[in-house]
């Protein structure tokens, strides 16, 4: 993935601002030709430097309005096994590696404290699984963003 530059940077503020502003618009309020923004915009895209548009979808407008990080502890030998079975769990927003004693680190949403305990059982019945621990957020206190590193 190729670093942003601070052109890349001013066209995704703006489309920030406002993320359904025509690509001719966009140009237009950056000073920018409309070839060049789009040229950019598709490079961002092909590189992995854009998530794709779902993600911008609050689970909770999704009826997924309960949110936890689920620890999981595995059997390394059987470490792509368990990631290939959690990408098949559409509830796994996302799962990262960290350092230390934990494995992996899940962040899973459900529709309800019920449905968390279903989730959480089907990521420990997944192989290489070897024990779980599942951490309800109560509430988000600062969501997700990008846009203060864009103008960094």
């Amino acid at each position: 993935m190729q670093e942003l530059d601070s052109t890349d940077k001013r066209i995704l503020a703006a489309l920030d601002d406002d993320p359904r502003v025509p690509i001719m618009v966009l140009a237009q309020r950056l000073g920018l030709a409309r070839g060049t923004v789009q040229s950019r915009l598709e490079r961002m895209s092909a590189s992995g430097a854009l998530r794709p548009n779902s993600s911008r979808v609050l689970p909770s407008a999704l009826g997924r309005g309960v949110a936890a990080a689920v620890s999981a502890e595995l059997d390394q030998s059987r470490l792509n096994e368990a990631i290939a079975a959690l990408r098949d769990i559409p509830e796994v927003l996302e799962c990262h590696a960290p350092a230390g004693d934990t494995d992996l680190i899940i962040r899973v949403v459900a529709t309800s404290p019920d449905d968390l305990y279903r989730v959480s059982e089907e990521i420990r019945l997944c192989p290489g699984i070897v024990r779980t621990s599942t951490s309800m957020f109560l509430r988000e206190v600062i969501p997700y963003r990008t846009t203060g590193l864009l103008g960094a």
